[in-house]
């Protein structure tokens, strides 16, 4: 495990944990991110990784997908049964398949190699103000349609008063929609306004996260809507 500190201006909350194989990879990265304000802590083994995660929790969690010892896959799938960390992924494919299926398993946003690093310091920053909204004394505490209760504040949800796991991803789209009910929003408002980030040309990113939460809805007498070849909107029926 290596470590490097640096003074960073939320002590505890920009704490970061990167998981890669890529020894010159992983320390430029921990070199670069630790000049923009991060303290980064790094391992190279995917079963190493899940555990540092969980002993020591960080704010987020660099992963990639392949990893000795256990692939990033496996990785978010153990992490995230157990936790709550926002995960953003790393892959050297340009396959739609290695992202999605990410995203299935709950990553909160995904980056292919190679890439600009000062790329990943705008998707880990995007990624931290969506926590940081989350917590603390909010104007709007609580959001509400039909059986579908969003705690603000305790970034929680409930279905028919009944808690229900979504990710950060998932609970800020959830909660854009809810503050626009009735409204139809864009794909590109959607992805600016949750995730913190203009719509790449093939980005299926809010498709997947729009899947995930209607299975969670599914039973319930809240539904997103499509209108085709505009967005998605959230209503009862």
């Amino acid at each position: 495990m290596q470590v490097k500190s640096t003074a960073m201006t939320k002590a505890d909350t920009e704490q970061l944990l990167l998981i890669e194989d890529d020894v010159d990879a992983a320390d430029m990265l921990v070199e670069y991110l630790g000049t923009e304000g991060f303290s980064v802590r790094h391992s190279a083994d995917g079963r190493e990784g899940l555990d540092e995660a969980l002993s020591h929790p960080p704010a987020l969690v660099i992963l990639d997908v392949m990893l000795p010892g256990m692939d990033g896959f496996e990785v978010l799938r153990r992490l995230h049964a157990k936790s709550s960390i926002p995960v953003l992924m790393l892959t050297a494919r340009h396959d739609d398949i290695d992202r999605i299926l990410g995203l299935e398993l709950g990553a909160d946003d995904y980056l292919a190699k190679p890439f600009n690093p000062r790329e990943l310091v705008a998707r880990i920053r995007a990624i931290l103000r969506r926590v940081d909204d989350t917590r603390g004394t909010r104007e709007v505490t609580e959001l509400t349609l039909g059986q579908v209760s969003l705690s603000v504040s305790g970034r929680e949800l409930q279905i028919a008063e009944r808690p229900v796991e979504v990710t950060l991803s998932e609970f800020n789209i959830l909660r854009t929609l809810l503050l626009n009910k009735g409204q139809v929003l864009s794909k590109e408002k959607l992805s600016l306004e949750a995730l913190g980030r203009s719509l790449d040309v093939y980005d299926r990113s809010i498709d997947v996260h729009i899947s995930h939460l209607r299975k969670k809805l599914k039973g319930s007498d809240v539904q997103i809507r499509t209108v085709r070849a505009v967005g998605y909107c959230i209503e009862t029926h």
